[in-house]
Formats: structure tokens, sequence, C-alpha cells
């Protein structure tokens, strides 16, 4: 149990930023949402913020782990970047769906966020090359 808090505190050092965006979007995810008025004429104004939120958020996560290590592993960053994200925005979509009944999950919702997540991975890699130069 000490090894597991311990990991936790490391993580939790290591990765602030990255885990308040996380909990911000569970935070965001569940709560009702009002109507914003004027915004109505943007063009999928709601996907667009999907792509933003998870793009940033994992965007963070890529920042963070390159600031703290010299190499990247691909593995931890196909899991923790790129994959968890995805899967986490399907959770938070089903339980929208079927535990709240003021938001409703959606696919195309999951699809945005995926898209937000693989962005940031092109940003990921890309400050890598420039920030490790």
């Amino acid at each position: 149990m000490k090894d597991i808090l311990q990991k936790t505190v490391q993580i939790a050092k290591k990765y602030p930023f990255s885990i308040c965006c996380i909990v911000l979007i569970w935070i965001l995810s569940f709560l009702p949402f009002p109507e914003m008025e004027g915004l109505e004429d943007v063009p999928f104004v709601d996907k667009w913020t999907h792509v933003v939120m998870y793009g940033g958020t994992c965007g963070v996560i890529w920042t963070e782990y390159i600031r703290q290590h010299l190499t990247l592993d691909g593995e931890k960053l196909f899991f923790y970047a790129w994959l968890l994200p995805i899967v986490m925005s399907g959770v938070i979509e089903l339980l929208q769906e079927y535990c709240t009944t003021y938001r409703g999950g959606e696919w195309l919702d999951m699809a945005a966020n995926s898209t937000g997540v693989t962005l940031a991975v092109v940003y990921g890699l890309l400050f890598h090359y420039f920030y490790k130069k």
C-alpha cells in the first residue's frame, strides 16, 4: 500500500497540470450544460469544444512528459497519451448516456475527442523534435 501511495505522489508531482485537466474534463462532462446564446450559429461548436478539450489535455500530458524525460517511450505514450484518453472518452460518453438524465452520449463526441487526442500526438512529436534540439 505504501508503494502505491509513493508512486501516486510521484506521478502527481511529475504531471500536476495533466491531472488537473483530466479532473476538469470529468467535472465538466457531468455538469448540466446551459444553452449558450449566440453560439448556436457556429457549426459543430460542441464538437470543436471536444477537440480542443481533449487536444489541450493531451497536449499538456505530452508537454509534461517531454520536460521530464530525455527520450520518448513509445509504448507508454501510446497507452497513456493516446489510448487511455480515448478509452476515458468512451467511458464518459457511456456514463453520460446511461447514468444521467440531462446529458447524452454521442459517438460524434467520442470521434471529436479522438481527433483532439490524435492532434496532440502530432503536437507532442513536433514539440519533442524542437524542444530537445
